[in-house]
């Protein structure tokens, strides 16, 4: 059976920036253009020429995309031609192959908010599709607030579609401006715009996240005959976000009856990078990922729960809906004082361990985690330590490195510019086979801004490891949480830090002390130890 072609439109440089403290450098808008066009997004739009400093740089460089990269300006102001105006001049003179022009087609927004008449308003919208297409540029029509402005005033909302679309408009794209539009509203709406003349395949979806529907909105628009989506990666956006990216396009690919009746420009060997396309925006933004994202979150294919794992370990379909390997994600069953045998085989398979039920070293495992969570540890969030604590108990546990002795100062002085400042100063002993090394490292970073001890402690550590040197360059910290599980003078302090490396690779490792900087260091040997074992380094 033919499949019908779903063209997708991604805004995440341009509507994604509306996010509130997200702010694009032009390096990191390059980035991530190449990560969306590796993927097989259709569209890039990398922003609004003459809007500020940034998006000019980017449009003066821009990327070279087999995805057709795309422009972002408004329609005409009233009073001038589509030739003498000048924003529309700016987004013209980023020559880019396609253009969106945003417009009003809600009756109040235009009377209210532009002051200009009704007709005056359609007018500017089909003479500045007309100035693009003159120009030899593919045009797209953003219809803001149309859903709303619809209900309002039907006819009005539809003439300002038909205007751009008799124009010569290549996509007509409905948007959902305040997010407050119901799936069901979404889809009879979209196919009320395509009985009305606006061909499907000339139809797009924009949807926000404002009642947590975008996604549903946007395949609801599908449903009705719409064949473009516009979104975001990682759902990013304004208020509450737009329509996510990161989970219609698994949902695409994946689900019925969209895998048998659509076909999209991602393949499923660019979806198994999926997961790591999404981390990476994260980290360019500096963020947490979302552990419960569908798809690509740490905790998407978690079984915690000892029933959920006996039967995941005879078959994974029985709690998961798609094979998490199909969009680079992985399966976890965390293990915590509510796990049972099944967990523990389970996850000690994916260690690479073979073990069989009712062997004694289970037991002591299991008796061994219940013990530390009672004096605050936490395996269910930090994998990696329970990988490590399971091996020591097996006896399969490589011995790189011996911390000898560590020491961590604080100094409150003043600068030379007279203000107090702080510094932490770190000294780390560490015996690899026969020799010893000491490394000591400041919290003060390039720009002289004070990291913290946990920071200049890590950095001692890492400083000099011998021949495992190779092995930590490329390891970073990228999260550090910190919780109080006991109130009072015997407060215990639990830290749980994740890592990544070049690989792509992101384990947590979790330390527990009275005090929070040989918390810290304990959770770092950890990470460094997982790390060592994962490269196949050598024991000492």
């Amino acid at each position: 059976m033919t499949r019908t072609r779903l063209s997708l439109f991604d805004t995440t440089l341009r509507d994604g920036q509306q996010t509130q403290g997200v702010q694009f450098s032009t390096p990191e808008k390059h980035a991530i253009a190449d990560m969306l066009d590796s993927l097989g997004i259709d569209y890039i739009e990398g922003g609004w020429p003459g809007a500020n400093p940034t998006d000019d740089a980017f449009f003066d460089a821009p990327p070279t995309t087999r995805a057709t990269f795309t422009a972002f300006g408004m329609t005409k102001r009233t009073g001038r031609s589509a030739e003498n105006d000048e924003v529309l001049a700016s987004v013209l003179n980023a020559n880019t192959k396609s253009i969106c022009l945003v417009g009003k087609t809600h009756d109040f927004h235009v009377e209210t908010a532009l002051g200009v008449t009704l007709d005056e308003n359609r007018d500017n919208i089909a003479a500045s599709i007309r100035h693009l297409t003159a120009n030899g540029r593919e045009a797209l029509f953003d219809a803001e607030h149309f859903f709303d402005g619809y209900k309002s005033n039907p006819d009005y909302a539809l003439s300002c579609l038909q205007a751009a679309f008799d124009a010569g408009a290549r996509w007509v794209v409905l948007c959902d401006t305040n997010g407050g539009t119901l799936p069901s509203e979404i889809n009879k709406i979209t196919g009320d715009v395509i009985v009305s003349g606006i061909p499907g395949d000339h139809l797009g979806i924009h949807t926000h996240d404002d009642t947590g529907n975008a996604v549903a909105g946007s395949l609801a628009a599908v449903d009705a005959g719409a064949r473009q989506i516009q979104g975001t990666l990682n759902g990013l956006g304004e208020r509450c976000g737009n329509a996510n990216l990161t989970t219609l396009i698994p949902t695409l690919l994946l689900k019925e009856p969209y895998a048998s009746q659509y076909e999209i420009g991602v393949g499923t060997d660019a979806l198994q990078t999926l997961t790591r396309a999404s981390r990476q925006l994260d980290d360019i933004l500096n963020r947490v990922p979302l552990r419960s994202a569908p798809y690509v979150g740490a905790s998407a294919f978690a079984h915690k729960a000892g029933l959920h794992a006996s039967a995941i370990l005879k078959d994974p379909t029985t709690y998961e809906h798609i094979n998490p390997q199909a969009v680079g994600n992985e399966r976890i069953v965390p293990m915590s004082n509510q796990a049972g045998q099944s967990n523990l085989i389970r996850r000690l398979t994916e260690m690479g361990i073979t073990a069989r039920k009712g062997d004694p070293a289970l037991a002591r495992i299991l008796d061994r985690v219940k013990d530390r969570e009672a004096e605050g540890y936490s395996y269910d969030t930090a994998q990696a330590s329970f990988e490590l604590l399971a091996r020591e108990e097996l006896g399969q546990l490589p011995r790189f490195f011996e911390v000898k002795r560590y020491k961590v100062t604080v100094e409150r002085r003043k600068n030379k510019y007279d203000r107090m400042v702080s510094l932490s100063e770190a000294v780390v002993v560490v015996k690899v086979g026969d020799n010893k090394m000491l490394s000591v490292s400041e919290s003060m970073d390039e720009t002289g801004s004070d990291r913290g001890p946990v920071n200049a402690l890590a950095k001692a550590l890492a400083k000099d490891l011998g021949p495992y040197q190779p092995h930590i360059d490329d390891m970073r910290l990228v999260d550090f949480k910190v919780r109080i599980t006991q109130g009072g003078t015997e407060a215990v302090t639990r830290v749980v830090i994740d890592s990544e490396d070049s690989q792509g690779r992101r384990w947590a490792t979790v330390g527990v002390s009275p005090n929070i900087v040989d918390a810290s260091f304990e959770a770092l040997l950890d990470a460094i130890t997982w790390k060592l074992i994962r490269d196949g380094a050598a024991s000492a």
